[in-house]
């Protein structure tokens, strides 16, 4: 129980709140917060339940795991019951993301939502990414192209389902085909469904229920561990170049319709 002392001053830190506002909260006496923060006493089971209902963290991480490293209190829900604390720092205060690895990337399925999974794996700092909680992904096959397979799309996590940008990219954890890396157009309101395109025009389109995606993360930055050489920027080129002109095609097709 030596971790939960220090999350709850941590905590109520973060929160910006004073141990008699914390305790008027919780309806108990500041002392017996001042008791819990100096380590003179352990939270019984009814208080500890307390605590997680208010900060929104599970008991079990709340006591195992050290919170003292991160620098806010926005949390991750996973379905109704789990919650993964998101955002890490090092010693220099630097935001440190999470690397699923290639082979381990068929596990992610499984263990996204068990917190001592995602703390057992590497972390690196990105220091020049955007605020929010990001991961790194591995990417598989050729139908993102010209990212090749081995590279790593580094993700922000998406809260809201309402926030689903059409024509972006995003890598997608889902119910029956595990981790995807594809480009996202929104049709939630109008199928309660999304459509899944790859870049690769070799792949055909596929729409995938709403209520099948576990986790949403939107493209950051890619991180390519294979050099191109000059034969392959032409043909991506030139892929792009036909990409852009069948869209531009489409808008034309529609507009004298």
């Amino acid at each position: 129980m030596k971790n939960i002392t220090k999350n709850i001053r941590h905590l109520r830190h973060l929160k910006g709140l004073t141990q008699e506002v914390f305790a008027d909260d919780l309806k108990v006496t500041r002392s017996r917060i001042s008791s819990y923060e100096e380590g003179r006493s352990t939270p019984t089971i009814e208080m500890l339940i307390q605590l997680s209902d208010y900060f929104k963290i599970p008991v079990d991480i709340l006591i195992k795991n050290d919170l003292t490293k991160s620098k806010d209190t926005s949390f991750i829900e996973i379905g109704n019951t789990r919650v993964l604390f998101p955002i890490t720092v090092d010693d220099d205060n630097e935001n440190l993301i999470e690397v699923v690895p290639i082979k381990a990337s068929a596990g992610y399925l499984s263990g996204y939502d068990d917190p001592e999974y995602i703390e057992q794996l590497q972390k690196i700092k990105l220091p020049f990414l955007p605020s929010g909680k990001h991961r790194a992904f591995p990417i598989k096959g050729d139908s993102m192209l010209p990212l090749k397979e081995g590279s790593y799309i580094v993700g922000k996590f998406v809260e809201d389902r309402n926030d689903i940008s059409n024509n972006r990219t995003y890598v997608l954890l889902t119910l029956n085909d595990g981790m995807v890396y594809k480009r996202v157009f929104n049709q939630i309101k109008e199928s309660n469904n999304l459509l899944l395109v790859s870049d690769n025009p070799l792949y055909q389109p596929y729409s995938i229920p709403i209520d099948e995606v576990l986790e949403l993360w939107e493209f950051t930055c890619s991180i390519n561990t294979q050099e191109y050489d000059q034969e392959e920027l032409k043909i991506s080129s030139i892929m792009t170049m036909f990409n852009n002109l069948g869209v531009e095609l489409k808008l034309l097709e529609k507009h004298l319709k």
